[in-house]
């Protein structure tokens, strides 16, 4: 009896403390845990019911905490009623920062896909958010980690928009189905060139260009260069439109470096409410 009653105060216990370390993830420093990493959260005010979210993947270097300033880029998205995930990446060998497993001829330490489909899976569990309509984004080594995750398993999210990172050499083949991407890149961008660049000789990063392309054929668009362009704000908006039902692929580039650029949030949320 009294083992029983022990065992049942354990539990109550851990029901408990997982409650409290729910709560207490919104917006604490601590992050949540999973038993393959962490992830930052924001929750917009003011909003009852299924809210919105976007999972948003750090450069290299960085982590999930940098993007929990409501007066940056998360405080845009909270303002559209979208709670921010910010997950962590791995921990860098060298100690400074995190980074992300992605790489087609490296040894993952983490499968990443798994990982990042179980951050979306428990947040939308714990705090009430639509899970079937999440955007996952990405900056930098975040975009590229973006771009592999729609490539590799394209139901995993609703949604991808990577900015300023893309697929490494050698590129895939192909991706396993079609998508709706929209992807952002500056044309001075000299840390990710529109070209790509050599890291290290066995490290290279691949042509953004070339990329489009092998998203054009997951889609199944017909045409090889975009079919519609237009001109909005710091913008160039290039878009295949005559592709598979569903999907939509846009390539959105702007005149700057590398950098996340002003209107990004909003540009990328009206695309994903359909309001473009």
């Amino acid at each position: 009896m009294i083992r029983r009653f022990a065992l049942c105060a354990v539990a109550l216990a851990a029901m408990l403390c997982g409650s409290i370390a729910a709560a207490e993830c919104n917006g604490a420093p601590e992050p949540c845990l999973l038993p393959d990493g962490s992830y930052h959260i924001l929750l917009p005010e003011g909003v009852t019911g299924p809210r919105p979210a976007v999972l948003l993947l750090h450069g290299y270097g960085g982590e999930g905490e940098g993007f929990m300033r409501r007066d940056r880029i998360a405080g845009q998205f909270l303002e559209r009623g979208y709670a921010v995930i910010a997950p962590d990446g791995q921990p860098r060998d060298d100690g400074k920062g995190r980074s992300w497993d992605f790489h087609p001829e490296r040894p993952a330490r983490r499968d990443e896909i798994a990982f990042l489909t179980a951050v979306a899976d428990d947040a939308a569990a714990k705090y009430g958010l639509t899970r079937e309509d999440m955007l996952l984004a990405g900056f930098s080594i975040g975009g590229s980690m973006t771009s592999y995750v729609a490539c590799r398993s394209p139901a995993a999210f609703a949604a991808y928009a990577p900015v300023a990172g893309s697929f490494w050499r050698p590129h895939p083949a192909a991706c396993a189905g079609p998508v709706r991407l929209l992807h952002t890149h500056g044309t001075a961008d000299r840390t990710v060139p529109l070209a790509g660049r050599a890291i290290t000789p066995e490290f290279v990063q691949g042509n953004v260009p070339e990329a489009m392309q092998i998203w054009r054929k997951a889609n199944g668009c017909r045409s090889e260069a975009a079919d519609q362009t237009e001109s909005r704000g710091i913008y160039t908006i290039r878009r295949w439109t005559e592709c598979a039902p569903g999907t939509d692929l846009i390539f959105a580039l702007h005149g700057g470096g590398h950098s996340i650029p002003k209107g990004w949030a909003q540009m990328v949320l009206d695309w994903h409410e359909g309001r473009d």
